[in-house]
Order: C-alpha cells, then structure tokens, then sequence
C-alpha cells in the first residue's frame, strides 16, 4: 500500500504505513502551500534538483526529522556542507534505502543555486515502496528515452510537469504518458506561478483520450493506492 499526497507544485509525500518520503518541498514561498515545512514529517527528503523552488524546504526538514537528504553528487555534498545528513548518488544509480529502491534518471533542465553555484545535474527519480513504483519526472523536457525508463521499469504511478516555459507543457506531457506507459498519471508544476498556468483537466482529458486513467489530485487530501 502506498499512500500519495501532493503539497503542490512538485511536491508529494510518500508514505508507505512504515518510512515517509518528501519529495521537493517547496512550501516557504510556495504561494499554493497547503502545508507549513515544519509541519512536514518525513525521514527521507529526495530533491530533483537545485532550483529553489524545488530543494526549497529540503535541508530545514531534514535537520527537524533527523532525516536523510537524498540527491545527486554535488547538491549531496552541498547539503553536507551546511550540516544536513546526506546520500550521495547520481544519474542511472540506484540504492536500497529502508523504505524501499529509489534511483535517479536523467531530465533535460538545469541544476543551480540562486548565486549560479553548479548542483551537478537535474533527475528524475524512480521509487519503489509500498508495492508500487513511482516515476517523478523532475523539471524536464520531452525526451526520447523516456520510452527506456517504461520498458524497464513497470510504472504505477508517473507524476509529470505540464506548466511549460520551464518545462513540458501539456501535448509534450500527453506525449510523455505515451512514451512510459504508467497505468496513473498526476500532472504537476503548473499554477504555481502565472508563468505555468495551465488546466491539469485538459491534460486528463487527452491522457484519458489514450486510455490512461489520470489523477488531478487536491492538494493535501491522499490518495491511497492499494
């Protein structure tokens, strides 16, 4: 059983009844935050990449849980540096952790602090817990070897960014959803901002279109996935 909630923007918690796991928690600053970071329980916090509005949250919440702050080489080495307990990994890695195997994909973005510093490169994460798999495909655009990473890999779950100008927009997103083949979608990164305004319901409409059941999920109410 797994158990899914979306805090908005790119950020969902995982909770698999034993270990929770956050993922890019932008909420101080996040305009459509349903939730305040130190409200936030969860030992295990995986950034995609260095851009403030997704490490956001990530080393202030590991400090408050005694957590682990899960990313690539060099934003690992950052968090170190400012006292946050890390695991280091990169692209293609993959590690058992105790809630279950996680492992970093590529994505075609960039990974930067907000002085310019390089964070190594931007992912997408592929974690498995709770009887699931789920595939968070970080700021990127459309890419070919999408269709590797469903091949490979029996998606459950994809959450995928459709707010464009940064990102995907919505017919790249549709177009992703036919290159990894999950058997749910949940769209992500829209509406946070002006900028990536976008209607998650069209986005249903055509992913549905294809036969895909797809999830515009409210953000702090979960969804359980048996």
């Amino acid at each position: 059983m797994l158990k899914l909630t979306y805090y908005s923007h790119s950020c969902f918690l995982l909770d698999n009844g034993e270990h929770q796991i956050i993922i890019d928690p932008f909420l101080t600053g996040n305009p459509t935050a349903p939730i305040k970071a130190d409200e936030v329980k969860a030992k295990f916090i995986v950034a995609t990449h260095a851009h403030g509005d997704h490490l956001g949250d990530s080393f202030p919440i590991a400090k408050a849980n005694d957590g682990t702050f899960i990313a690539v080489n060099e934003l690992a080495n950052y968090a170190i540096e400012e006292g946050v307990t890390a695991h280091n990994m990169h692209l293609g890695g993959g590690w058992q952790f105790p809630f279950g195997y996680l492992k970093f994909t590529i994505a075609h973005h960039g990974s930067a602090d907000g002085k310019g510093r390089y964070m190594g490169n931007p992912a997408g994460v592929i974690i498995k817990t709770g009887g699931k798999t789920l595939y968070h495909t970080g700021d990127t655009s459309l890419f070919l070897d999408m269709k590797l990473i469903g091949e490979t890999n029996k998606i459950d779950i994809m959450t995928v960014c459709i707010g464009g100008n940064f990102t995907m927009d919505i017919d790249d997103a549709v177009r992703a959803v036919q290159f990894v083949n999950p058997e749910v979608v949940i769209p992500m990164h829209y509406n946070t901002f002006p900028v990536i305004n976008a209607d998650p319901n069209e986005f249903k409409s055509k992913v549905e279109a294809l036969g895909k059941k797809c999830i515009v999920m409210d953000f702090n109410k979960p969804v359980t996935f048996e």
